[in-house]
């Protein structure tokens, strides 16, 4: 199978695990997620399955779209609220205070990682450290927060949604909305309902991925990797060129239909109006180079 296979992750498993029971459901060996949520997050979770798994990188540099509880005058070590308590305050905050702290948040800020992470530093895991009881010096991330709001409110708990860049630690903005208005918080649920343009409404879980393989119609459910590149223009190649594109070449105008323009990324098509490739534009060189190679055969 070649394709994106939107998984709802559900609680309890790591993306590990989902791409492991994966591999044994549909015997394949070559899948790979596009990274990772916590055991206890649950959400949208792109899959990489055959050729696809090219797309794995470029899938995780994509704005990420949370809906997180939050409880103010919790602090944790984990900074979520399966983590061991360490501070408990009383809160007396107004809804004008709450609303001007989460609104601070917005675009860019630095963000330390939280010790319990995958985060590596000096090749050691956080989390494998914060297990030992260690705590080392972290040092701050730039994450970009495009939007976040309040959906809803039961004092001291709230629901917010986020938007958010690749490397934000959710549990960490809570975190840190907490310190800023002085009362602590943490984390106490985590939904991911987007990835770039993949929301939850394509989103199934690993038992509808098994039942679906068994009326087959789970090849209904798998996104074609050209999807993933919609908002991309499109350029196609002139037959006498299609020898180069096959071989990975750099393109020049005169190699493309009539039609092409320039554009940072494009989706390249063959002569037969089958996707091959993306490519973006070289000022330097005033041609189009390959980014990414999704060569098929029947030429």
């Amino acid at each position: 199978m070649d394709g994106i296979l939107i998984i709802y992750k559900e609680k309890g498993y790591t993306s590990h695990d989902v791409v492991a029971k994966l591999r044994g459901i549909l015997h394949q060996r070559k899948i790979g997620h596009t990274g990772t949520l916590d055991p206890q997050a649950e959400g949208v979770l792109p899959v990489c399955l055959g050729s696809a798994t090219k797309l794995c990188d470029m899938l995780t540099d994509r704005s990420k779209t949370y809906e997180a509880g939050i409880r103010l005058g919790l602090e944790t070590d984990t900074q979520d609220i399966f983590g061991q308590v360490i501070k408990q305050s009383f809160v007396s905050v107004t809804d004008q205070q709450i609303n001007t702290v989460i609104q601070s948040f917005l675009e860019e800020y630095d963000q330390i990682p939280p010790m319990y992470s995958a985060k590596k530093v000096n090749g050691k895991k956080l989390y494998e450290l914060a297990r030992q009881g260690k705590q080392i010096e972290r040092k701050p991330c730039r994450v970009f927060i495009d939007s976040i709001e309040i959906t809803s409110c039961n004092f001291p708990d709230m629901t917010l949604n986020v938007q958010c860049s690749k490397g934000t630690y959710i549990r960490t903005l809570c975190h840190d909305i907490g310190q800023s208005l002085g009362c602590g918080a943490c984390m106490t649920s985590l939904v991911r309902t987007k990835v770039g343009n993949f929301n939850l409404e394509q989103a199934i879980t690993l038992a509808q991925v098994e039942q679906k393989r068994d009326d087959q119609t789970l090849d209904s459910w798998i996104i074609p990797v050209e999807r993933a590149f919609e908002q991309y223009s499109v350029v196609t190649v002139t037959p006498q060129s299609e020898r180069l594109l096959m071989n990975g070449n750099r393109l020049e105008m005169r190699d493309l239909q009539d039609g092409a323009q320039k554009a940072d990324m494009v989706r390249v098509l063959d002569s037969h109006g089958q996707f091959q490739a993306v490519y973006g534009w070289d000022d330097e060189k005033n041609d189009f180079k390959p980014i990414k190679m999704f060569l098929r055969s029947g030429i």
